[in-house]
């Protein structure tokens, strides 16, 4: 492939849009694939307390059965991306479609612990290949207004699946539908996979880039290397105690993403097809995009992850009730994301540092709740602050995936998506890293009266990143830039 940079104007064409009656069709089989993945990183945390007892599991395989997941999920999405490019985007979406269904029926049918954990690596590069690919799709086949409203169902999907998987998953293990408990978390993927890889053929047409490219071998050996140093240790290294191998690998990712850069400028400068086209990141439009997500998306998972901790360690609820309070998020959720493309048409750029604006008022108004209530307080107290957080969340997620995408022309698509995802799985272990330092070092021997303390200041990185977000798109570029 020629280098890029000459394909960098954004009036560059993109794929042609799909006919009116493919569209629909289109539209929900790549959403029933963005409910799976984002549902299987959430539903998971649920179902570790019947699976530990069942298959006898140890902590290290219990600790594997969630990391597994999104360490192959973060290691394969830039590939995936490119391997859209060059294979086809709904070739690459089908199989890695029926790779998950196939996978998640190994996860549910798991006869012990080692089994289990293979599965759901393997489970996480199935994901990996569909990633990549909907964020594309999505991007060369609608245009317009119709554009605006698939990024607002994609933001929605993704949103359901992260603020309703715990409940989900609870409701699952306590109606132990046909004696499964556990099981039926990841069986609940069969009927939804099979039913979206039959429509697939006729509900997606195949798009890639304009010229099939090579793919690089080394570059995707080099990627590869570099995002399991990095996220690796992000993900093990709390739980053991940061070890001297956490240190090597981090120290490892830097020198192997350096080497990574250099072998894909001197491949492009080369004329040759570089697994990620460097030309991206001089565009200032998607630089600022992928910066955004970073910060977003630092905050978001461990958020998750810390109000579970508190309603369940520091209150006492099983995790059932600790999926319905989860419920106030998602109302707030629910009323701006089904409406962010509207949103976004009224509020135009300005949308994101709103809905950053509004999550920090929400979480603010979740640590005056928290610091009043403490262990005994009401529940209801806390609602009106995770409702806010759930109503600026509607209005972030679908138009900052949009605006890190909006200016990307068709040769790069492939590549942009799959470093987007990339971002948002990194930032992802890079936050629960992070808000772990705070949360657990403040938590100490785990006594109850501890979480209130520990939550707020948890809160209060949060809150601080929100605000960053804000400042980071209120001067986001103008499509083109």
């Amino acid at each position: 492939m020629a280098s890029a940079s000459s394909t960098l104007s954004p009036s560059a064409p993109r794929s042609a849009a799909p006919d009116a009656g493919r569209s629909a069709l289109g539209l929900l089989v790549l959403l029933a694939a963005t409910f799976m993945t984002s549902l299987d990183l959430f539903i998971v945390n649920v179902a570790i307390p019947a699976v530990q007892s069942d298959l006898r599991a140890g902590s290290a395989a219990i600790q594997w059965v969630v990391a597994g997941f999104g360490l192959a999920v973060a290691t394969g999405l830039v590939t995936a991306g490119r391997l859209g490019d060059v294979f086809g985007r709904r070739r690459v979406f089908a199989v890695g479609l029926a790779l998950f269904t196939a996978t998640s029926a190994a996860c549910g049918l798991a006869p012990s612990a080692g089994t289990l954990v293979a599965a759901r690596v393997l489970q996480g590069l199935s994901a990996a290949l569909m990633g990549p690919q909907v964020l594309a799709i999505l991007q060369t086949g609608w245009t317009g207004r119709a554009q605006a409203r698939a990024f607002s169902m994609y933001g929605l999907t993704m949103g359901v699946g992260a603020v309703f998987g715990q409940l989900i998953g609870g409701l699952l293990i306590k109606a132990d539908l046909l004696g499964l408990g556990w099981r039926a978390c990841f069986l609940i993927n069969l009927p939804v996979g099979l039913a979206a890889l039959a429509a697939t053929p006729r509900a997606l047409r195949e798009s890639r880039a304009p010229r099939r490219p090579r793919l690089d071998s080394t570059g995707v050996a080099l990627s590869t290397a570099a995002v399991v140093a990095l996220v690796l240790p992000l993900i093990q290294g709390r739980s053991l105690g940061w070890p001297v191998w956490t240190w090597l690998c981090l120290a490892g990712s830097a020198v192997l993403f350096a080497v990574f850069v250099a072998h894909q400028r001197r491949l492009g400068a080369a004329g040759g097809d570089p697994v990620l086209d460097l030309a991206l990141f001089r565009q200032r439009g998607f630089r600022a995009g992928a910066l955004a997500q970073l910060v977003f998306w630092t905050g978001q998972g461990s958020f998750f992850l810390i109000l579970a901790l508190y309603l369940q360690a520091g209150r006492g609820l099983d995790a059932l009730a600790s999926g319905v309070v989860f419920l106030a998020i998602g109302g707030g959720y629910l009323l701006t994301s089904t409406a962010a493309h509207r949103i976004a048409e009224r509020l135009g750029r300005r949308t994101v540092p709103a809905g950053a604006l509004i999550m920090a008022v929400g979480l603010g108004a979740l640590w005056a709740a928290v610091h009043a209530s403490g262990t005994t307080g009401g529940l209801g107290e806390l609602v009106p602050g995770l409702f806010l957080d759930g109503v600026g969340m509607g209005m972030v997620i679908a138009p900052l995936t949009h605006d890190a995408l909006d200016t990307v022309p068709a040769p790069l698509v492939g590549a942009a998506s799959g470093v987007v995802a990339t971002i948002q799985q990194v930032s992802g272990a890079l936050g629960i890293a992070l808000i772990g330092i705070v949360f657990y070092g403040s938590v100490g021997d785990g006594a109850t009266d501890r979480y209130p303390h520990a939550f707020g200041l948890g809160l209060a990185f949060l809150l601080a990143l929100e605000l960053v977000l804000a400042a980071l798109t209120v001067r986001r570029p103008k499509a083109g830039r």
